[in-house]
């Protein structure tokens, strides 16, 4: 059985925490009264040693700009920096595109040069300055969006796009857990990139059916196309890209939806 189940308030509201690195989001969401629950859809796995990141990293001081789209590209530079026996050089600047990513790189000992006041992929490409000639280097998974490289280079800057980190979507040992939480029934689901909507369409026989009636919120435009694709309608779409924008629409929405009774 699927569904929306019944509640009052946001108090024993169940939500679907989809994306690999949840354990955070769901601990925010209880604090705020959301019975949550975290499945991943997509699965993150290292890449190759030898290849174009570790290419890329060997020639970090050549850079003006190095932008990091998630924690986990932090966590992957990071790491492939220490196996490759590499120090950060201090040339390149670094941006982060929101507070948690910023949060990863000062974890790492970098304060970001650059980080927008919102989540928005023009805000980020504009938010650089003048990128004429410059060289940026976008470390980031296998799957993501090709529109922040494109707008740079509209912006005539040079960028190398390589893969931090690949994504594995509808891992297998998330089928059982996701099938079990379906069928207790949940009020809503959070997808946080177009590959978590993907992988929880490969887990699931029918994506429209396990969704019947609960409430689906997609953290941007490019996460609500991948719903689309599968059919589906985006109820809520965050006008700030962010795991924070995510939860204030969500509040938002809860807030302005009629009173849920216990049956």
């Amino acid at each position: 059985m699927s569904g929306r189940r019944d509640g009052g308030g946001a108090g024993g509201r169940r939500v679907l925490v989809t994306r690999p690195e949840g354990r955070d989001l769901c601990a925010r969401l209880q604090a705020l009264g959301w019975d949550a629950r975290w499945v991943p859809t997509v699965a993150l796995g290292e890449v190759e040693s030898g290849g174009p990141l570790d290419a890329a990293l060997r020639r970090l001081d050549t850079y003006d700009w190095v932008v990091v789209t998630s924690a986990a590209g932090v966590r992957a530079v990071f790491q492939r920096l220490r196996s490759l026996g590499l120090p950060v050089p201090t040339v390149p600047r670094w941006a982060a595109v929101g507070p948690a990513t910023a949060q990863a790189l000062q974890a790492q000992g970098i304060e970001p040069s650059f980080v927008p006041d919102r989540y928005l992929t023009r805000a980020i490409a504009t938010g650089l300055g003048e990128v004429a000639g410059r060289r940026v280097l976008l470390p980031r998974a296998d799957a993501a969006s090709h529109e922040l490289p494109r707008l740079l280079r509209q912006r005539g800057a040079h960028v190398d796009q390589v893969v931090a980190y690949r994504t594995v979507e509808g891992p297998e040992e998330s089928r059982e857990p996701l099938r079990r939480i379906l069928a207790e029934g949940i009020d809503a689901v959070l997808f946080t990139s177009g590959s978590t909507v993907r992988g929880f369409a490969r887990l699931v026989d029918d994506p429209a059916a396990a969704l019947a009636g609960v409430l689906v919120a997609c953290i941007g435009p490019v996460t609500a196309r991948a719903v689309g694709e599968l059919g589906l309608h985006p109820d809520l779409v965050a006008a700030e890209h962010t795991t924070d924008g995510l939860i204030a629409a969500l509040q938002r929405r809860e807030a302005s939806a009629p009173a849920h009774h216990t049956a």
